[in-house]
């Protein structure tokens, strides 16, 4: 596993700020073409730092391993049907790949426990996206990615996590993420539940819309759940493949 150095999240709004505000002025396209292979280069290792973090949450837990894979593709699709370019559908998957890298960090005391979690592990459990956050930062990851690690449990009402967003305010990036984990989570069998059917997750989704959720993001979901018959993923266990390349490959 890669190790890298915790850094105060609130650093997560510099880094962000920093990367929007970059500009050269139109009289030096040199420093333009500087900054934009910076920029590529940037977005490589990134890339690369979060394939390894990948495998790692492969190797330490494959359950949640394949619910991040679902996850990711769900995440990819609805981005595509929303308008995105295929390039930003797939980084966001990407992203998906580690929304709960904060996770690994949590003991399977109360990751794996059947019951219902007390107040103090509903606590330490909230802390994943916050983990997470951290440990991309840490690691000098472009803020794209970083975004959905640490927004996708803030709800649509303002009653979500860490930080209690509202609305418009929480990044688009992590309101589709939470959409398609909410639906895989509803869907996938768990130690403390049973998987529900695609009709109840539907059901649930609707529900939760103008809450948890974009309404408009809800509504995007379900039009791919209806149109396409097969649109929900199998509950199986896939290999990652060994190398970078083909991990791209495989994952995108």
């Amino acid at each position: 596993m890669i190790v890298c150095a915790y850094v105060n999240v609130r650093m997560f709004s510099l880094i962000q700020k920093d990367t929007k505000d970059t500009q050269v002025p139109e009289s030096k396209g040199g420093e333009r073409e500087v900054v934009a292979a910076t920029h590529i280069n940037r977005e490589r290792e990134s890339r690369g730092v979060l394939l390894s973090f990948v495998k790692s949450i492969q190797e330490r837990d494959i359950v949640t391993y394949e619910h991040s894979r679902r996850v990711a593709t769900y995440a990819q699709r609805l981005a595509r049907c929303l308008g995105w370019s295929r390039r930003e559908a797939r980084n966001l998957a990407l992203a998906a790949l580690v929304h709960d890298l904060g996770k690994t960090w949590i003991a399977n005391t109360i990751l794996n426990k059947s019951d219902v979690l007390s107040e103090e592990e509903r606590r330490t459990m909230e802390k994943h996206p916050l983990i997470g956050a951290r440990i991309l930062i840490g690691c000098d990851v472009d803020s794209f990615y970083v975004e959905p690690v640490l927004y996708h449990h803030e709800a649509w009402d303002g009653h979500g996590y860490p930080t209690g967003l509202h609305g418009e305010e929480i990044p688009l990036s992590a309101r589709i993420l939470a959409v398609a984990d909410v639906f895989d989570a509803l869907t996938s069998q768990r130690p403390y539940k049973a998987a529900l059917t695609q009709e109840a997750a539907r059901e649930r989704l609707l529900l939760g819309a103008a809450a948890s959720f974009d309404p408009m993001i809800v509504r995007a979901f379900l039009h791919l759940l209806d149109t396409y018959p097969n649109f929900m993923l199998p509950q199986r266990l896939c290999a990652l493949p060994t190398s970078s390349n083909a991990q791209q490959n495989a994952l995108f």
